[in-house]
């Protein structure tokens, strides 16, 4: 274990340097992204390996509302699938977060815990079953499939968040490379390496490594639950495929546990210690750059708030609004606070705004964070 570190560095200074250096040869990269928020670093990735000369292929569906059909660094395949994936769907974030707050509203009770984990689990099953089908698609569609084979990829680069690319590169024997923060049974660590429950919180689990025995014995229940709702709930609808098109000796689990490459997008800076693994570069903050100047609404917003500073409030790219309800409340909250606040909303404006908070459509978080 000492070594691990060095073998790690080791490991993303040969990956990097393969990818990036001057010098290599330029490779064919497959991409099965994730859409909405996880498109957006996944698009960072692409846009450098394209810079470096590496010829880069996305598969979309037809229905996809970030990831573009055409763009200047990368050509698409579009698959059209029977129903669109929910989470394609601009409100389906809102409608669900909506239904969970009612639900949290209700009181901590047994319905009330059955109620969530219903809606929760219910969203979790039809979004994977909807997802699979575009590995349905692409191994059923044997034009396309050849097509693909004729393309000559040398590594398929996907969002394990959504894993239909794992069944596409195992069909087509090509390694993989996954960008994962968050996997099918969460946090990617719980897949790939050693977690022993009792210091490592389970994903959902707000404790450190530090836990008493009450915390550890929760820590071991929660993780008991993600391991049941990913068995049960997400991994049958691609067990069915891999069942279908690879036999029984192949399991589908063991595929996501043979990536051969795991680009971890976390850093160490924020994480407590876990065991890792030789085949994990962790790569975060990857997307940060050197900050530009603001514009000049925003940089006199920002230096009027004086020695108090500012707060950022965005809830990601996917949630585009919040019922006015709760949009007033968050805003009668901010309201009281001596920080000015820039808060990406894109709704109705609450009528009871402060006059500390800045509503913007789009912030640059990058360049505000480096001010």
């Amino acid at each position: 274990m000492g070594r691990l570190p060095e073998a790690a560095l080791l490991l993303l200074v040969v990956t990097v340097s393969f990818l990036t250096g001057p010098d290599v040869h330029a490779g064919k990269i497959l991409v099965f992204p994730v859409d909405g928020s996880h498109w957006v670093n996944m698009n960072l990735l692409i846009q450098n390996l394209h810079a470096k000369g590496h010829e880069v292929t996305v598969v979309r569906t037809a229905t996809s509302w970030y990831v573009k059909e055409h763009a200047p660094h990368y050509r698409s395949i579009t698959v059209t699938l029977p129903q669109a994936i929910v989470i394609e769907e601009e409100e389906f974030f809102v409608n669900f977060l909506v239904k969970m707050l009612e639900i949290k509203k209700e009181g901590v009770s047994p319905i009330g815990f059955m109620k969530f984990y219903w809606e929760m689990l219910n969203a979790l099953s039809n979004i994977h079953q909807q997802a699979s089908r575009l590995g349905v698609e692409i191994l059923e569609n044997r034009t396309l499939l050849q097509s693909i084979r004729d393309s000559h990829f040398d590594v398929v680069l996907l969002d394990p968040g959504l894993p239909v690319g794992v069944l596409v590169a195992h069909e087509l024997k090509l390694p993989t490379v996954f960008n994962v923060r968050w996997i099918t049974s969460g946090e990617g660590h719980f897949v790939v390496a050693p977690s022993p429950t009792s210091y490592v919180p389970t994903s959902g689990f707000a404790a450190t490594d530090k836990m008493c025995f009450s915390e550890r014995v929760k820590n071991m229940l929660l993780y008991f639950l993600n391991t049941c709702i990913d068995k049960l709930v997400v991994c049958p609808h691609y067990d069915r495929l891999v069942d279908k098109y690879f036999g029984p000796d192949v399991k589908f689990y063991h595929l996501l546990q043979g990536a051969d490459i795991w680009l971890m997008r976390v850093d160490f800076v924020f994480e407590f210690p876990r065991p890792t693994m030789p085949n994990v570069a962790y790569i975060g903050g990857f997307q940060c750059k050197p900050s530009i100047p603001l514009s000049p609404e925003l940089e006199e917003f920002v230096q009027s708030s004086g020695d108090h500073g500012f707060i950022l409030m965005s809830l990601g790219t996917l949630v585009k609004g919040l019922p006015t309800e709760i949009t007033s409340e968050i805003a009668a909250a901010f309201a009281q606070l001596p920080q000015k606040v820039i808060w990406r909303h894109t709704g109705e404006r609450p009528g009871n705004l402060g006059n500390n908070t800045l509503l913007v459509k789009w912030m640059p978080q990058n360049d505000l964070l480096g001010h």
